[in-house]
């Protein structure tokens, strides 16, 4: 296997030196890429908090650089402890991974005319081809050694400047990989500081990732979609209600939002088998449309597979459809959220733009209550026991009485 090593602080990892690898893998066919953070950098010796950071750092790349073979991160360096020289990297890299050939070293044009002053640079000649990448707009020095260049294009972006940004609260979160800027937000590296979104752990803004790749990844597009634009307005929501009801989350809410289809395009034996195991009457209705069953069914994966154990999140995702009795703030802003998010185009904007003005969470729940009971209606079917028992706590019970008890379609 021909290997290259990018070394660095990585301080932190930056999409530059992602796409500098991708470059030196597309240009120079090299089969790998090992980044290795340096403990300490000889170039940088007296840089703040690099040995504190230096876990940190190492987390950073091997999370954003998932389900890549093409490329790797070694702790050598860190492992070694001390300043970090080029010459027993590549010498401890050669031994333990027996590339074929001399493996490359990448180094960039900024630094490349001080190569021949690094601590034993005749033994790293030795031992490595050197690659020299673009890394600034100006014509290359003579180099007095042999070396091979790329031709990448430049990226006006350092460490140095993602950490500035995040020192002074600028704009700097697309600069860096998603999952470095999970790690930087819940360790608040770097005097990282912003909303109350960024103080939340980062084991819940992973799981949320996760359920929101695996909508994507099982749901058609349409559906997916709909999935985010629900997620955004019971974010939105929580939000605006929260000072009302302090137990609304805003990020629990966006979790309902987009799991809460998460189920729906199951295969009917499937839908049935979930919500026997979340328990309840599957009426005669739902098993002849067992897509109906979709929010039970939800709330066993997110419980079984995601270990999600809120009693009112997957509550809420259970009962999304046809709503029921003590609902919570959550489930209310999931109901309408689910029912009003702007995908919906047989939602008239301007009545969307009046229910959603309410100015309690009940003011707006009830209307979209209503419009949802109006449309079954409409179409000749039942509502369901649950929905009627909403209707009569909600204070609707001349609304309820007008059906009977069966099952509500489908939303």
């Amino acid at each position: 296997m021909r290997l290259a090593i990018l070394g660095g602080s990585f301080n932190p990892i930056h999409y530059g030196h992602l796409f500098l690898a991708d470059a030196v893998l597309s240009e120079l066919h090299y089969d790998r890429v090992i980044m290795v953070p340096a403990f300490i950098s000889p170039f940088k010796p007296a840089a703040a908090g690099m040995e504190d950071s230096a876990r940190a750092r190492l987390e950073m790349i091997a999370a954003s650089i998932p389900a890549d073979p093409r490329l790797s991160v070694d702790d050598c360096e860190i492992r070694r402890e001390g300043v970090s020289y080029t010459v027993d990297t590549v010498a401890d890299i050669i031994r333990r991974c027996a590339p074929d050939g001399k493996p490359g070293l990448i180094i960039g044009d900024d630094i490349a005319v001080e190569f021949p002053k690094w601590y034993k640079s005749d033994e790293i000649l030795s031992m490595a081809d050197i690659i020299i990448a673009r890394r600034v707009h100006s014509g290359r020095s003579e180099i007095p050694f042999p070396y091979t260049a790329i031709t990448n294009d430049i990226m006006e972006i350092s460490s140095g400047a993602v950490r500035e940004k995040i020192a002074s609260n600028s704009a700097w979160r697309y600069l860096v990989p998603d999952a470095a800027r999970i790690i930087i937000e819940d360790r608040k590296l770097y005097g990282c500081r912003g909303s109350d979104a960024d103080d939340k752990p980062a084991s819940l803004k992973n799981l949320i990732r996760r359920i929101e790749d695996e909508a994507r990844e099982n749901l058609n597009l349409a559906r997916y979609l709909h999935s985010r634009h629900t997620a955004l307005l019971a974010w939105d929501l929580c939000c605006r209600f929260r000072k009302d009801y302090p137990s609304l989350d805003p990020d629990l809410g966006y979790l309902t939002g987009i799991a809460h289809d998460l189920c729906k395009q199951l295969c009917d034996e499937e839908q049935i088998r979930l919500a026997n195991i979340y328990g309840g009457e599957i009426s005669s209705v739902e098993r002849a449309k067992p897509s109906l069953l979709h929010g039970r069914a939800c709330a066993v994966v997110l419980k079984e597979r995601f270990k999600i154990n809120d009693d009112e999140v997957l509550k809420a995702i259970a009962v999304h459809t046809e709503g029921g009795r003590n609902m919570s703030p959550l489930a209310k802003v999931l109901y309408i959220a689910d029912k009003m998010e702007m995908s919906r185009v047989k939602v008239d904007p301007a009545v969307r733009t009046r229910i959603l003005a309410g100015d309690t969470l009940d003011r707006i729940f009830i209307p979209v209550l209503e419009r949802a009971v109006s449309s079954i209606r409409d179409r000749k079917l039942e509502l369901s026991k649950n929905t009627l028992s909403l209707l009569e706590e909600m204070g609707m019970p001349d609304t309820a009485q007008q059906n009977g008890g069966g099952r509500s379609a489908d939303k």
